[in-house]
């Protein structure tokens, strides 16, 4: 358990509610799962430009963190407020993967889209159920390294 508690993020001043982000990854959860049970390559394709708004714009929502918005809100949970910086660099490696899912799907690739997407789920599922950040461990263990390294 040492190695989780020495996790390198990203860091940033701006902050964004907890229960947003998990109820957001939820959705992930959900809308991967539509994907692979209809095989719509509209789906992945929808959710990279979701991940897009969130990694790489100052907007405050993207269509998924609204909805997930209007979850939180109609629960009523408190804020628990944490650092964006981590999200956006998960929002980036979900930007990825569904964009590879989306073209491997276009493709006519069968195997490769389940692969990505489940990887998707997977990393999604540990934020939504188990508030464990799989975007930090990938920063700490693979990207972190590789830029001590080249310096």
């Amino acid at each position: 358990m040492i190695q989780f508690r020495q996790m390198i993020c990203p860091v940033s001043p701006d902050r964004v509610d907890e229960n947003r982000v998990r109820a957001t990854a939820l959705g992930v959860v959900i809308t991967m799962g539509a994907f692979f049970m209809t095989g719509y390559e509209i789906i992945p394709a929808f959710l990279a430009v979701d991940f897009y708004i969130r990694a790489f714009t100052r907007l405050k929502y993207s269509p998924l963190s609204w909805l997930a918005n209007m979850l939180v809100v109609s629960i009523g949970t408190k804020p628990v407020m944490i650092p964006k910086a981590p999200k956006v660099f998960a929002a980036r490696i979900g930007l990825l993967l569904t964009f590879l899912t989306t073209v491997a799907a276009m493709l006519g690739m069968s195997l490769l889209p389940i692969i990505l997407g489940t990887t998707l789920v997977g990393f999604a599922f540990l934020e939504c159920g188990l508030n464990f950040c799989a975007g930090c461990w990938v920063y700490t263990y693979v990207v972190y390294p590789l830029v001590r390294k080249s310096q």
